[in-house]
């Protein structure tokens, strides 16, 4: 039997390149290798965290769903599914939340980092993620998760909570480990000192964009005042930042990157880079167009009712351990 994996994605707008090569390629991957059954889902509940209206929401939900088909996640192959489509995602995780320490959620680094500078508005679906989180994983008995540092602290709760619901209402789920992915810290097109970001547009570069606006951002991004190709981020962020990027796309090293354009100035390879990013994302582009005029809403219908069989007959496992039932 092959482990089961679960991931997702928020939909909170268009993914950049940072989640392209964080995320969503190594989704593509993972499907591809064939040594799981993967479950990948639109985090739209946990999505409800931040600012939006209804309209954005429901169009950044089926953009998501776009791009998750457009990059390569097959429906043949993998689970596609929209996680507030399925109802024991909210349940188990409150469930979950009755055995969950409040001083376990207040050491989340990710929630202090996000509420420092409004603690009094910071609204509580922000605190208690981390547990609809686990609810995602454990729904589904997943064995794995792939996730960036950044996530190990919420999965090591998610391992904490199935060990004390087993513990007190007799084996259920599996303890799922990290499957750790190499995720490059990209910075910011127009700030090497600052994470990439859509909420600095100018320096994040879009997997949307258009070929001119991506060699357009590429040219003008920040790079020093020598004129050397060379990767070195502490005492030159901004070109050791394109040196990276350009490494994430072609698989070469930086230091492989560097040798070829040994001699030649930033000109070259910001067009060069320019040029492999284009190539990289026009056929994502032109499918996601293609997808687009035909629908996808049924695919996306049929992931749900998937992934529904599957929790449905978990959750009734649940309930039953704990009494409801």
């Amino acid at each position: 039997m092959k482990q089961i994996l679960v991931s997702g994605i928020q939909p909170t707008g268009k993914l950049h390149l940072g989640n392209y090569l964080g995320a969503l390629k190594n989704f593509v991957e993972l499907q591809n290798s064939g040594n799981y059954d993967c479950f990948f889902f639109i985090a739209d509940l946990h999505s409800l965290t931040e600012s939006y209206t209804p309209k954005e929401k429901k169009e950044q939900i089926s953009d998501l769903f776009l791009t998750y088909l457009a990059a390569g996640l097959d429906p043949k192959k993998s689970v596609l599914f929209q996680q507030s489509a399925i109802a024991e995602h909210s349940e188990l995780s409150w469930i979950l939340n009755t055995i969950t320490p409040f001083g376990e959620l207040r050491r989340m680094t990710q929630f202090k980092d996000k509420s420092e500078n409004e603690s009094e508005s910071t609204n509580v679906g922000l605190f208690d993620y981390p547990v609809l989180m686990a609810a995602d994983i454990l729904l589904y008995n997943a064995s794995v998760v792939p996730v960036g540092d950044d996530q190990l602290q919420h999965l090591e709760l998610t391992r904490t909570l199935a060990r004390k619901f087993n513990s007190k209402f007799g084996k259920t789920f599996f303890e799922p480990k990290p499957l750790l992915t190499s995720v490059p810290r990209l910075m910011s097109l127009d700030d090497p000192e600052k994470k990439m970001s859509k909420s600095r547009p100018e320096g994040c570069l879009f997997m949307d964009d258009e070929p001119n606006i991506i060699r357009k951002k590429i040219q003008r991004a920040v790079t020093d005042s020598e004129s050397t190709i060379e990767y070195n981020p502490e005492k030159r962020p901004g070109i050791s930042n394109l040196v990276l990027i350009y490494s994430a796309i072609t698989e070469k090293t930086p230091k492989e990157i560097v040798l070829i354009y040994k001699g030649r100035g930033y000109a070259d390879f910001k067009r060069d880079l320019g040029d492999k990013l284009v190539e990289t994302f026009t056929p994502f582009q032109e499918k996601k167009k293609e997808l687009k005029k035909k629908g996808v809403e049924k695919i996306l219908e049929s992931g749900n009712e998937e992934a529904q069989k599957y929790a449905s007959k978990m959750y009734e496992s649940i309930k039953k351990k704990v009494g409801l039932a």
